[in-house]
C-alpha cells in the first residue's frame, strides 16, 4: 500500500428506504497522494497518507505543490481490543471474543484522533490479496459533515484489494439515524463507495517528503498522546469545536510552523499537544476535559 498514487474517490447512494427518497448527488474527487511507512514490525504496520497536490490555473501556470496531512491506517495482527465508533462523536472499547487469524484495521483522522476500526481476515489468490471487515461504525464523513445533519453514522463494511497496479478500497454503508441511547433508530439510505489507488511514477512528491521529514517528530508526539489517552480511558468523546475551531486546526498550524522553520523545543511541542487535546477530549458527551 505504500508509495505514490493517483487516487480517485466515487460515492453513490444506491438504495433509499423512505417513500419520497431522492438520492444524494454522486460524489467524485481525486488527489495525488504519497503513503509513508511509519512502522513495519512483526504483527504491526502503520501507514501515513500525505496529499501532495499541484494544479494548472486558467493561465496555464502550475500552482503548488500544496501539502496536506491526510488519514492514517494501522494494521495489527490479532489485536484483542480497539476503540470503535459508538455514535455521537464517542469512541468506546470493543473486545471481540475471538480474533484468531484476524487483522485489525484502525483508521485515524487527519488530527490522529480515532475514526473507525474493524477486524477482518486477508484472503489470497494468484491475482490479488483482499481483506474484508466485519460490521463497521463510522462518523459522518468529512465530505458530508457540513452539508447534512439528517443522519448520525455510517454502518457497513469495508474491503481492501491489493492489485498489480495499486489497490482499491470498497465500501458499502448504511446512513443511519441514531436514537437517544446511541442505537440505530432507522436507516435512510445505502451508499456504495470506491477509492482507487493507482500507482504512478514521474510525479514530484519531494514537497511531501520534506514536510514529513520536518514534522514527523511532532506528529509522533500527537500519536503518543492519543495512545496514552486511549490506554487510560475506555470511552472518549471528542468535542466538534472549541473556540469555533476543529481539532485539526491548531495541530495543523503548529505543524506548519515547524515545517516553516519555527524553533520549538521538544518539551514545548509536547506541552502544546497535551494542552490542545485536553481542550477537545472528554470522557463522555457530558464530561469536561479528561485528566491526563
Amino acid at each position: 500500500m505504500a508509495g505514490g498514487y493517483r487516487v480517485s474517490f466515487d460515492f453513490l447512494e444506491m438504495l433509499g428506504f423512505a417513500p419520497d427518497f431522492q438520492p444524494a448527488a454522486p460524489y467524485r474527487s481525486w488527489a495525488t497522494e504519497y503513503i509513508y511507512v511509519v512502522a513495519d514490525e512483526p504483527g504491526f504496520v502503520s501507514l501515513q497518507h500525505i496529499l501532495v497536490m499541484s494544479f494548472v490555473d486558467d493561465d496555464g501556470n502550475t500552482q503548488g505543490p500544496f501539502i496536506n496531512k491526510h488519514w492514517r491506517q494501522d494494521w495489527r495482527y490479532e489485536a484483542e481490543s480497539a476503540h470503535v465508533y459508538a455514535g455521537g462523536n464517542t469512541w468506546s472499547v470493543e473486545t471481540p471474543a475471538d480474533v484468531s487469524g484476524q487483522w485489525l484495521q484502525t483508521v485515524w483522522q487527519v488530527d490522529d484522533s480515532p475514526r473507525y476500526a474493524a477486524w477482518g481476515e486477508w484472503a489470497h489468490t494468484p491475482e490479488s490479496s483482499s481483506w474484508m471487515s466485519g460490521e463497521t461504525w463510522r462518523p459522518v464523513p468529512r465530505r458530508e459533515y457540513t452539508a447534512r445533519q439528517d443522519y448520525g453514522a455510517l454502518v457497513g463494511s469495508n474491503r481492501h484489494v491489493i492489485l498489480p497496479t495499486g489497490w482499491v478500497q470498497e465500501e458499502r454503508n448504511a446512513k443511519v439515524v441514531l436514537d437517544e441511547a446511541g442505537g440505530i433508530d432507522k436507516r435512510l439510505a445505502v451508499e456504495y463507495g470506491i477509492a482507487r489507488y493507482e500507482r504512478i511514477t514521474g510525479y514530484d512528491f519531494s514537497a511531501g517528503n520534506d514536510y514529513w521529514e520536518k514534522t514527523g517528530a511532532f506528529w509522533r508526539m500527537v500519536r503518543q498522546a492519543w495512545a496514552a489517552l486511549m490506554t487510560k480511558h475506555e470511552a472518549l468523546h471528542l468535542k466538534a469545536r472549541v473556540d469555533d475551531k476543529r481539532l485539526f486546526e491548531p495541530l495543523f498550524g503548529r505543524a506548519q510552523a515547524i515545517a516553516d522553520g519555527a524553533d520549538f523545543s521538544a518539551e514545548d511541542n509536547r506541552a502544546f499537544v497535551t494542552e490542545t487535546l485536553k481542550r477537545y477530549v472528554a470522557r463522555n458527551a457530558d464530561a469536561g476535559a479528561v485528566t491526563y
